[in-house]
């Protein structure tokens, strides 16, 4: 058989085959078209109906860090926690030396006792001022009874002399007789103006001594040893001196975990200078970076469910939507965005949702500032 023949021969079996891979490639593109359809309804008929939940990988563990700073200057003395350390809230974690705040505290006690001192003799000196005003009214009693006596005595003296000087006139006394009744005269005279500069002394003694009295009692009126101003300045300067006594004990404020340490033993510290950080583990949260388009329907209260790098798919974790950021990580950037130029190229942001974690859970798989979370809301609840 010739080479025509057998091509001849080979053509009607080859034409079948392409027929036969033709019609298996159009059934292969209309099952998996009828595939695609069906997926796709499907996917519109769960994203409609059955899909309620936003999802998002842009979370991280946070928490309320206690910054713990010493409150006085000095030296410190013990040093008792160390980083990683769990410590209970009042848990002594440093102590400075407080021989200058014992010292302070004594100066300011004296000073207290001294106010109260001052007070009783004032108290003290209000009697004796009164005393001398009532001795001073006698005086001024006594120096008017010797006015009024020195001017009866300069009447009298002045009657005798104008008797005696009728006398002389018609020869019937001497000369010395009228000398004698004119020197009575000039002595009663001289014994009135002693009596009334005494008067007048005695009342300017007695002013003075209710001005004494009025401005002692000025300073105590309605006040007591307890209320008295100097007092409450000395109070006010022991009861700082307490409270910086106290102060040298520094104590953690919360439950937690001890980190940053960065103080020894020896170290002179500063008033307000941060000696380490305390990290409440039991009370942390999420910070979930979702994208805008996300947040149609998120709320407040809704539940949530994370997972966590550290653990796995295995360990689930619920909590609570707490609230939104009052912006976007852009917009409280160092560096914000310059959107004013005419490069602009639109990003979808991103804003911070705060979520709140169960303690118990946190308890039974403990989290660490800064790890990764798998963050799912469930849009359906609340």
């Amino acid at each position: 058989m010739t080479d025509a023949q057998e091509n001849q021969q080979m053509m009607p079996d080859q034409s079948a085959t392409d027929e036969a891979m033709k019609t298996k490639r159009k059934k292969f593109l209309t099952l998996f078209a009828v595939i695609l359809i069906i997926s796709g309804i499907l996917y519109a008929i769960w994203a409609i109906f059955f899909h309620h939940s936003v999802s998002t990988d842009n979370a991280y563990v946070g928490a309320e860090t206690a910054q713990i700073t010493s409150m006085v200057s000095g030296q410190v003395a013990e040093v008792l926690v160390k980083d990683t350390q769990l410590v209970k809230k009042g848990d002594v974690l440093v102590r400075i030396d407080n021989r200058d705040a014992k010292i302070q505290l004594a100066q300011a006690q004296a000073e207290l006792a001294k106010a109260q001192r001052q007070y009783k003799q004032s108290q003290a000196n209000s009697s004796s001022l009164n005393s001398q005003v009532v001795v001073r009214n006698d005086e001024i009693t006594s120096a008017q009874a010797q006015v009024t006596k020195a001017q009866a005595d300069l009447d009298n003296a002045n009657l005798e002399l104008n008797r005696r000087t009728t006398l002389s006139a018609s020869g019937a006394i001497s000369k010395e007789e009228l000398s004698k009744a004119q020197s009575a005269v000039s002595t009663a005279k001289a014994n009135l103006a002693l009596a009334d500069a005494t008067f007048s002394q005695a009342q300017s003694s007695r002013k003075a001594a209710e001005s004494t009295l009025a401005a002692n009692e000025a300073l105590i009126k309605g006040l007591s040893d307890a209320s008295t101003p100097d007092v409450l300045v000395a109070k006010a300067h022991v009861d700082q001196a307490l409270l910086d006594l106290e102060r040298t004990v520094i104590r953690a404020p919360v439950d937690g975990v001890v980190t940053r340490r960065n103080i020894q033993i020896g170290q002179r510290v500063a008033a307000g200078s941060v000696t380490m950080s305390v990290v409440p583990i039991s009370s942390l949260y999420v910070d979930a970076n979702f994208k805008e388009s996300q947040l149609a329907k998120v709320k407040t209260g809704q539940s949530v469910i994370l997972h966590s790098d550290l653990y796995g798919d295995d360990i689930a974790y619920h909590g609570k939507v707490q609230g939104f950021s009052g912006g976007t990580g852009a917009a409280f950037a160092l560096i914000p965005a310059q959107n004013a130029t005419g490069n602009w190229i639109k990003v979808v942001q991103r804003l911070p949702v705060r979520i709140t974690l169960d303690p118990k859970e946190l308890a039974q798989h403990p989290l660490r500032v800064g790890l990764s979370m798998q963050v799912d809301i469930d849009l359906a609840s609340k």
